[in-house]
């Protein structure tokens, strides 16, 4: 193997938002990166300012990952690096808003890739080298997995498989040096609701949001304390708590309630 005395990272959705937030903060710390998302020229002006900055490596793989054929191209481009993996942020996903009857099916099935099947593609393939370093996964899934999303049903579905599959994961792992963490942020200022088209949704207009940069620093806090869990904010971890005791189909009705698209 390629002998590197700095540690390496791969984020997805490394363009924008949590993202490039967390490249920052890797970046902070002397890792060296792997930045991936269908953004280009987003990925090279992050690149050129986090190597001028931080005097690091930075290779810049754009992909579709809601593409099976790009998820495995961009795992053998890391392969064929041919290092120890020491972080790997599974931060790339979108959601769909609007009701089941009315959404693109396509933009679904590209969701359910992206959100789902790329973290366990890329975790699958990956492994190996974060077990030879004894590395950490971060996987970017959301409060939405704590119960059923109205509006947003398929997306809420996409990240309780992600919670349930991280923490699963965990424990399989919790005999080596492998640690795998789920982070669930609640509604953050970025462009997700804006690619999701749910600017009008109740649950974020006029909302004063967590900025993409807090969000991220809690989440690289709870990385590097090899948290299994963790809900950044007081009032997302109360609401995920009381989802234990409240029915469920209350729950459900109460989401469509704060979800609803609002009069524009």
């Amino acid at each position: 193997m390629t002998h590197n005395p700095r540690p390496l990272a791969l984020l997805t959705g490394a363009s924008s938002g949590i993202g490039a937030e967390l490249a920052r903060l890797f970046a902070r710390d002397r890792f060296d990166l792997i930045l991936s998302a269908r953004r280009q020229n987003a990925l090279e002006a992050l690149a050129a300012d986090l190597r001028a900055k931080y005097f690091i490596e930075v290779t810049v793989l754009s992909a579709d990952l809601s593409r099976a054929e790009s998820v495995d191209a961009l795992a053998r481009s890391v392969l064929a690096l041919n290092r120890p993996l020491d972080a790997l942020v599974n931060n790339a996903g979108y959601g769909v808003f609007g009701e089941f009857k009315d959404t693109s099916l396509d933009a679904e099935l590209s969701m359910m890739n992206l959100n789902m099947a790329a973290p366990v593609m890329l975790t699958k393939r990956l492994l190996p080298c974060l077990l030879a370093r004894g590395g950490k996964v971060l996987n970017i899934a959301s409060t939405a997995a704590f119960q059923p999303g109205p509006y947003m049903a398929v997306y809420y579905a996409s990240k309780a498989f992600l919670l349930s599959w991280s923490e699963a994961l965990a424990e399989e792992l919790r005999a080596t040096k492998v640690t795998v963490t789920a982070v669930c942020p609640g509604p953050v200022a970025s462009g997700f609701q804006q690619r999701a088209a749910m600017q009008d949704s109740a649950l974020v207009k006029d909302k004063r949001l967590p900025s993409a940069a807090s969000v991220a620093k809690k989440s690289y806090q709870a990385l590097n304390a090899d948290r299994r869990v963790y809900i950044p904010g007081l009032i997302n971890w109360l609401m995920a708590q009381s989802i234990r005791f409240t029915p469920r189909r209350l729950v459900t009705r109460l989401v469509r309630i704060l979800s609803r698209p609002t009069a524009t």
